[in-house]
């Protein structure tokens, strides 16, 4: 097995700060609040991006970053990932340098990640390749891993303002990570990933954010055949789901979820009671 790893910095932090606010009574009141921080991404002296951050894992983010972008295809291509808090950058250094930089960094799309998303040029050829396994997914296992994500959100309980996502097997999350943007979520995940040489083939991915195209682009590239949210979905992401063979599921909480791509890879095995039709999601019938 190949033992090669990148030189890297540890400069990870527990970014949330204690502020007053007043309540609806007029009450001060002491509370934790998220961190925000910039960290401009310098890839081989070259500037790519500035990530608004919690600054967890920026060395994981950054990896990941990259490699959602299609900067890079492995971990042997990296030479070294040092971030530099004072000055709020890090600095990433291949091997080899990468292949049509400039013109990447030429092209790039504005997307819905939180107002920080971005899609460089030829990441949408890259997605007409993928073809993601064709797993099925008990019922039982969704309402299981949903159990298991409740004891996860440690910031979002303490500060809120954050997006959290989850690597999950069966129903075990394997890893959490949070931050204020999804996007950020998601690619520190990646990267942990591609250090760990971990394939997302048997894997499922939880995000608490919308199941938008940025996010069904990242998720299909880690190789992770099922996505699920409790939140909503795109359009775009819908049928970019479809594209590339995604089972998309979301707005699951509790008992109650809604499959967007994928039905068909659902063994139905543990169905709860039916709603009454005045309460189901969406009914526009008055109650009794």
């Amino acid at each position: 097995m190949n033992s090669y790893q990148p030189l890297m910095s540890q400069a990870g932090f527990l970014n949330t700060h204690q502020v007053e606010a007043w309540d609806e009574q007029g009450n001060l009141r002491e509370l934790s609040i998220a961190g925000e921080s910039p960290l401009t991404i310098y890839l081989d002296k070259k500037e790519v991006v500035t990530l608004m951050t919690l600054g967890s894992r920026p060395e994981l983010l950054t990896l990941g970053y990259l490699r959602n972008q299609g900067f890079i295809d492995s971990i042997e291509q990296v030479k070294a990932i040092q971030v530099d808090w004072e000055v709020e950058a890090v600095a990433v250094v291949t091997h080899e340098g990468v292949e049509g930089l400039e013109q990447k960094l030429q092209h790039r799309t504005i997307t819905t990640g939180c107002g920080q998303g971005t899609v460089f040029g030829g990441l949408m050829e890259k997605i007409d390749q993928i073809q993601l396994p064709d797993v099925r997914l008990p019922q039982s296992q969704i309402y299981g891993l949903l159990d298991s994500l409740r004891q996860q959100n440690e910031i979002y309980k303490q500060a809120g303002a954050v997006h959290g996502c989850a690597l999950c097997q069966g129903t075990e999350v394997l890893s959490f990570v949070e931050d204020v943007g999804r996007h950020n979520a998601v690619d520190t995940l990646a990267g942990e990933m591609l250090l760990q040489r971990r394939q997302g083939d048997d894997k499922i991915f939880y995000t608490t954010g919308r199941l938008t195209s940025e996010m069904v682009i990242k998720v299909a590239q880690m190789g992770i055949p099922i996505l699920l949210s409790r939140s909503g979905v795109t359009r775009m992401g819908m049928e970019l789901a479809r594209q590339v063979g995604l089972t998309l599921i979301g707005r699951a909480k509790g008992k109650s979820f809604l499959v967007f791509n994928g039905q068909q890879r659902i063994d139905y095995d543990q169905k709860p009671e039916p709603m009454p039709r005045s309460q189901k999601r969406g009914s526009k019938e008055a109650s009794p």
